[in-house]
């Protein structure tokens, strides 16, 4: 009797392990596949119907009807059955870091081959751009981690009171201790095809925003019609403004990326979703060599000239940022249709190469 209960006790432990195994195998081979994922930082309301932020235009236009809760976000994820996935993350440095680790780490997704667009409405430098234009950076660029003197105090000599952790003024990184990852150059070749496809994309204008324009007639770049562009976005906690921080944005860029940059797009989460990815990648959870970012302008990072800071800072977003929220749309999503159309290419060969 002993004997039996033992062979029974036994054979059941078998059969047990064997049910486990297939279903564990079966568990990893139901994560979903994501084929581009696009970050959106913020929305107005519902996700459908209403006023729109970052996230509607996506969601409605892409179908994105595959709703997944994801309590670590501020938002649900939304899919397609194309492989599209939708993120927003809310603004900030802070929660577009914590998503996107998230993000990276939820079990039900596979991310390695995915596409990450970046696709979000920014300040737009008056030296280079109009407003409703389309930014693809090359580089994104940590505006937060600086050593700073308020402005009243900055010795007269200085420009401003911004200056590296590893100087002792503005523009010198002379030696001392200097923060990790202050930049983040983007896969150029990818860049450069994402921007080769989108360059002639027709960008909505408006009355609102022509009227605004003609604030800046000393800026021709400012005063023109909105465009796609390849420039570089510099990530900040501080929503800053202003002639001289606006100087200074254009300096930090150049100092952090070896004089190869220029700043045109100031946001305040970039450089938090750069630091998520850069070290998702370095655990091999996604691959930084397919990242894109690309910014739209939605209002200018300086006020015209004549006119006063702090009424440039407060004024509302001509036609409320309805033309930057349609950039973000029009030029990213030719980027998505490419690489789900040839996804049988591009899962395992990244346009234009990995370097």
């Amino acid at each position: 009797m002993m004997n039996t209960i033992k062979q029974l006790t036994a054979t059941t432990l078998v059969l047990l392990l064997l049910m486990v195994a297939p279903l564990g195998g079966a568990e990893k081979k139901k994560r979903i596949p994501v084929k581009v994922a696009v970050i959106t930082m913020y929305e107005l309301g519902d996700h459908t119907g209403d006023k729109p932020g970052e996230y509607q235009f996506w969601v409605e236009r892409e179908k994105l009807d595959k709703v997944y809760s994801f309590p670590m976000g501020p938002h649900d994820l939304r899919m397609n059955d194309r492989g599209v996935m939708g993120i927003c993350t809310g603004p900030g440095v802070t929660n577009a870091a914590m998503v996107i680790t998230a993000l990276g780490l939820d079990k039900r997704f596979d991310f390695t081959k995915t596409y990450f667009i970046v696709s979000g409405i920014a300040g737009g430098d008056p030296q280079d751009v109009s407003i409703g234009s389309a930014a693809w950076s090359r580089w994104v660029v940590d505006g937060d981690l600086s050593h700073s003197i308020d402005a009243r105090e900055t010795p007269e000599d200085w420009p401003y009171g911004v200056f590296p952790s590893d100087g002792k003024k503005p523009n010198d990184r002379s030696g001392g201790w200097a923060y990790p990852n202050m930049s983040f150059q983007l896969n150029p070749k990818l860049v450069q095809w994402a921007f080769n496809l989108t360059k002639n994309v027709e960008l909505m204008d408006h009355p609102e925003v022509a009227d605004f324009r003609k604030l800046y007639k000393s800026h021709p770049q400012a005063s023109g019609l909105p465009k796609v562009v390849l420039g570089e976005s510099l990530g900040s906690n501080a929503y800053w403004h202003g002639v001289t921080l606006n100087q200074w944005a254009n300096d930090w860029v150049k100092l952090y990326t070896e004089g190869k940059g220029n700043f045109m797009m100031t946001n305040v989460e970039d450089n938090g979703t750069l630091r998520a990815l850069k070290r998702l990648s370095e655990n091999g959870k996604v691959d930084l060599n397919r990242v894109l970012v690309l910014r739209t302008a939605s209002n200018y990072s300086h006020q015209p000239t004549g006119q006063p800071v702090a009424w440039s800072l407060t004024a509302p977003y001509p036609a409320q940022g309805l033309t930057a929220l349609e950039s973000c749309y029009r030029v990213a999503s030719p980027v998505v249709h490419a690489l789900v159309k040839d996804w049988k290419i591009y899962k395992n060969e990244i346009p234009g190469g990995t370097n």
